[in-house]
């Protein structure tokens, strides 16, 4: 049986790591070199890296931080925000990334991802979907949650792994940060649409949640930001837990 993962999530704005509500009211999470290196230390299987201003400010991911952050840790490191080419990518792997996630760029341009994982490989190439439900449906949006648009979540989802993602990023924004629980009936629904791994995303607030988003919601890993930089859960402490409800944890 494949283990489950724990990844802490560090939102970067202006050098800091930020955490919200819904996307929204943003408040300081402390300096994301010393959280990533203390996640490493402490039980977490991977760390994301978001940088979650840079497709609204135009400009490209911040190289400098990705490098410091990549010589303090030695797990699996993803960084995300205003990827938008194959040159992007090379250099956010040279400088320590050992996959990237794309989001309003893959939207805006599919081809992006089929070029992306011809050049590099599936592996390293995760697409991160942010959606919102209204009403029944659930939408794609874009831009950090700033841009709506018509996009069908689950025909994304599907259409993301035909082009060749390896895996799927899903943040419900519905659910980001309230600390109610994940979404996990439209996580099940993903996961059964698809068979590459996907990341649930949004809503983590306590141990039982993270039972549930492997249980009911079919997960392959869960991630998560201010229950882990706030000191509300620990990541040795959560994967005991998750081992007692016989949920498969690399301890």
């Amino acid at each position: 049986m494949l283990t489950k993962r724990i990844i802490p999530c560090l939102d970067i704005k202006n050098g800091r790591t930020v955490k919200g509500v819904n996307f929204e009211n943003l408040i300081d999470a402390g300096d994301p070199v010393e959280l990533a290196k203390y996640y490493s230390e402490n039980g977490a299987d991977e760390l994301v890296f978001l940088d979650i201003s840079a497709t609204k400010e135009k400009r490209k991911t911040l190289v400098d931080l990705v490098e410091r952050i990549a010589k303090n840790i030695n797990i699996p490191f993803t960084v995300g925000g205003g990827i938008s080419s194959v040159g992007d990518v090379s250099i956010l792997l040279q400088s320590g990334a050992d996959k990237v996630s794309v989001n309003s760029s893959a939207v805006k341009n599919p081809e992006l991802i089929n070029h992306l994982a011809n050049k590099f490989g599936s592996q390293c190439i995760i697409v991160a979907i942010d959606a919102k439900q209204i009403d029944d449906n659930w939408k794609v949006y874009l831009v950090g949650g700033k841009v709506p648009t018509e996009i069908d979540l689950f025909e994304w989802a599907a259409e993301v792994e035909k082009r060749g993602a390896g895996e799927i990023l899903f943040t419900s924004m519905n659910h980001d940060g309230t600390k109610d629980g994940y979404a996990n009936q439209t996580l099940a629904i993903i996961s059964q649409l698809v068979n590459i791994p996907v990341i649930a995303s949004g809503g983590a607030g306590n141990m039982q949640h993270f039972a549930d988003v492997f249980k009911i919601g079919k997960s392959d890993a869960a991630l998560a930001a201010s229950v882990f930089h706030f000191n509300e859960i620990s990541i040795a402490e959560l994967k005991q837990f998750l081992n007692n409800q016989d949920i498969n944890m690399r301890v």
